[in-house]
């Protein structure tokens, strides 16, 4: 067909039905319909050509336009869109032909009277006929006017959607595909995936679903956008919306640990001192918490009140169960747990589920002991203390046991302890308080001297026995790791030297560090290669120091040395 026997309001019109029924500008359907005539022209007029079609926004007429491009004349390559400064001069003049022909400069349009010579990015265009489009050019052009409409409602769902990443929304089930729940979401689909529904639950075309946005992304096949039911966060979102004091910020949710459709715990706060936070998100009779249990097929869920203390907020996590006592390691992040005997299924749950909802929600990992292993424990160490300070000091037995008893765990304290404290003992005078520290330091001196001759024998230098902060037994323990200089220590990693851990397939490893047998923390372990590293002169202190102001100013800033 040709452009000039159409009625040209024709292409006004059907751009915008199509804009009304994809819910699109019709700028953009026009803007493709552009360039699927341009494309028809260039087949009619020679592909190496610059064709650009303009529709008029009011009238629906196209026009056709030729473009050719100033460049320099190394640069010239396609002789039919471009030409060199002496090949433009000839056009550069008002314009004789019966053409319509224009120049143009960084976009605007030149006035010939006024400016004379062409310069390098001006553009010549002259328009040309419009073209009949055979069946072969118009299907071509319908192609090109779908893929921008289909490129264009992809955006449209992006940007509505890219933002509501993090809420509730409910849609419709279309389908299930091998599992997954394909949902109408009103202005596009979403796929929850089979490993985000809860349990078994399975849903039929046009069942209503109510997911949480988990993610929105921006692919080739056009924006993706995943729903979750088994999310922490969806839980919270619930609370949300069935607690007002939670939407108002008068209660805030805290923490969600889930066995998703089985069991749930979340810790919740309030800034009211009025408002208890779990009669809150309970409700009358309930209500709340069980508007909540039926969304999420009759889950089980324990309110719990947070608290800043950690072993409290445990004691919390762990209910139903009593607990007797709570030791707290900071530094490993570990805590100990000690309930009475007939507690303890109770505290462990079903196939672990109490501990392991109450360790996501603490953020700890949870060790439990009943009374009983607890007191065993406690002897065993009793027993293997005692047997130290027997074996070291030639102590009898019921000596080493009040050392043990007065809280007394190795040689160290023995030997460097303030005197007073060795005179508190029972039996214990000045003469045996001294007799006992000189004991303990000849065999740490003993055992110091036998370590550093084996890590000698291993190939130890002297820069890195010279070493502040390296104790003869952690040097030893580097030797037999490989570490003999100092130089070797400064390119150690700290979770070398401190430990750490790694995640394989989705499970935590400890990796052993050389120097954790000796207490020796990551931050420690951090400070000691710094240090090292000045020392060799690998790192200037004074860049440290501009490093840490302007950490202070809230800046990103690098680890010197990293």
């Amino acid at each position: 067909m040709a452009i000039t026997s159409a009625n040209q309001l024709e292409l006004l019109q059907t751009a915008e039905a199509v804009a009304r029924e994809k819910m699109i500008d019709p700028s953009l359907v026009i803007e493709a319909m552009e360039e699927s005539l341009a494309r028809a022209a260039k087949s009619r007029y020679g592909a190496e050509m610059d064709i650009r079609v303009a529709i008029d926004r009011k009238t629906g007429r196209a026009t056709f336009t030729r473009v050719r491009t100033v460049v320099d004349e190394e640069e010239l390559e396609n002789y039919q869109a471009e030409m060199t400064v002496a090949q433009a001069k000839p056009y550069f003049e008002p314009a004789k032909s019966g053409r319509e022909e224009y120049w143009y400069r960084e976009g605007q349009l030149l006035d010939l009277n006024e400016v004379k010579e062409p310069q390098i990015g001006d553009e010549f265009r002259e328009t040309v006929p419009p073209v009949d489009m055979g069946r072969i050019a118009a299907q071509s052009a319908k192609q090109v006017i779908l893929q921008k409409v289909r490129e264009a409602e992809r955006d449209r769902q992006y940007e509505e959607f890219k933002d509501r990443a993090g809420t509730i929304i409910n849609g419709v089930v279309k389908r299930e595909e091998y599992g997954n729940v394909i949902v109408d979401v009103g202005a596009g689909e979403a796929i929850l995936r089979r490993n985000e529904k809860i349990g078994r639950e399975s849903y039929r075309p046009n069942d209503r679903i109510r997911c949480y946005v988990k993610d929105v992304r921006r692919e080739t096949r056009g924006p993706q956008i995943f729903l979750s039911r088994t999310a922490p966060e969806f839980m919270a979102e619930l609370f949300k919306m069935e607690v007002p004091e939670i939407y108002d910020g008068i209660i805030e949710i805290k923490a969600v640990a889930r066995d998703p459709g089985s069991r749930a715990k979340i810790a919740v706060i309030s800034y009211d001192g009025s408002i208890d936070p779990v009669g809150a998100c309970v409700g009358m009779r309930g209500s709340r918490v069980q508007a909540v249990v039926n969304e999420l097929q009759g889950e089980k869920i324990d309110i719990i009140p947070w608290n800043e203390d950690v072993p409290t907020f445990l004691v919390n996590a762990l209910q139903p169960a009593e607990v007797s006592k709570v030791v707290l390691d900071e530094d490993a992040g570990s805590i100990e747990v000690v309930v009475p005997d007939e507690q303890l299924s109770l505290a462990i749950g079903r196939r672990g589920q109490n501990v392991r909802l109450a360790s996501q929600l603490t953020n700890l990992d949870i060790d439990i002991l009943t009374e009983e292993e607890e007191s065993q424990r406690r002897q065993a160490e009793f027993a293997e203390r005692t047997k130290l300070f027997m074996e070291t000091l030639d102590l009898d037995e019921f000596f080493a046991q009040l050392l043990v008893s007065e809280g007394f765990t190795n040689l160290e304290e023995v030997a460097y302890v303030e005197l007073d404290e060795l005179l508190v003992i029972d039996g214990v005078d000045e003469d045996t308080a001294n007799e006992l520290q000189a004991r303990a330091r000849d065999f740490i001196e003993e055992q110091n001297r036998k370590a550093l001759e084996a890590a000698r024998e291993m190939g130890v230098q002297d820069s890195l026995v010279s070493f502040e902060g390296l104790s003869p037994q952690m040097i030893e323990a580097l030797a037999k790791d490989g570490v003999f200089t100092l130089e070797d220590f400064a390119t150690c990693a700290d979770w070398e030297l401190a430990g750490g851990w790694t995640t394989v397939d989705g499970e935590r490893v400890k990796d052993d560090g050389v120097l954790e047998p000796f207490d020796v923390g990551l931050e420690e372990a951090q400070n000691m290669i710094m240090t090292a590293r000045i020392q060799l002169g690998w790192v200037d202190p004074a860049d440290l120091v501009t490093d840490e102001e302007e950490g202070e100013d809230g800046e990103i800033t690098e680890e010197a040395g990293a």
